[in-house]
């Protein structure tokens, strides 16, 4: 038994997602003890920093994937489809935001421009910025960059997960860090 349990942890998520889809609830447990942390993370800053909330979200999401299992493709990145579930549940609870659509109208009408900010902080008082400045973004902008930063998915995996064209995702990354700089270099010269 030990040896099986040293196996599966060899695996990569995408051969365990096809064993879960055959059945095997150790591939599925893996998967899960894989993604509960990001997902909790990822949650936690997408939703207000609530922990009940992101936990409830993870079993959510893990639940919805192991419902789904008959639908993933083989080969499909698996971080992929289950950032997509993520993304699609608090799509949904943002949904109740009636200015969403209008700002994010108005952002991928508004020309990008390119700023340069030399923020001379140190990592740590950087990071606590940067984690101010990200709670003050619309949740859209919030998750997008998590999503690239702090999930490390790629243009063309983000646009995938939120049925967007690459050009917009970029567009709207390239904004988002233009805001951000702007922030932090407000942050900056309020110290």
């Amino acid at each position: 038994m030990a040896l099986f349990h040293l196996h599966i942890k060899n695996r990569t998520d995408e051969e365990l997602m096809a064993q879960v889809k055959g059945g095997s609830r150790r591939a599925f447990d893996e998967l899960y003890q894989r993604y509960a942390r990001r997902l909790n993370g990822f949650f936690f800053g997408q939703l207000g920093g609530d922990n009940e909330r992101a936990a409830d979200a993870v079993q959510d999401v893990m639940l919805r994937l192991y419902e789904a299992r008959s639908r993933y493709r083989d080969g499909e990145s698996v971080a992929t489809w289950v950032f997509a579930m993520a993304y699609n549940l608090c799509k949904n609870q943002y949904r109740h935001l009636e200015h969403e659509q209008n700002y994010l109208a108005q952002l991928d009408a508004e020309p990008a421009t390119e700023n340069e900010v030399d923020v001379q902080m140190d990592r740590q008082r950087l990071e606590e910025a940067l984690q101010k400045v990200l709670e003050t973004l619309q949740p859209p902008l919030r998750m997008l960059f998590s999503l690239r930063y702090e999930e490390d998915l790629t243009v063309p995996q983000i646009a995938r997960i939120q049925e967007l064209p690459e050009g917009t995702v970029k567009s709207r990354l390239h904004k988002t860090i233009n805001i951000i700089r702007h922030k932090l270099k407000e942050y900056e010269s309020h110290q």
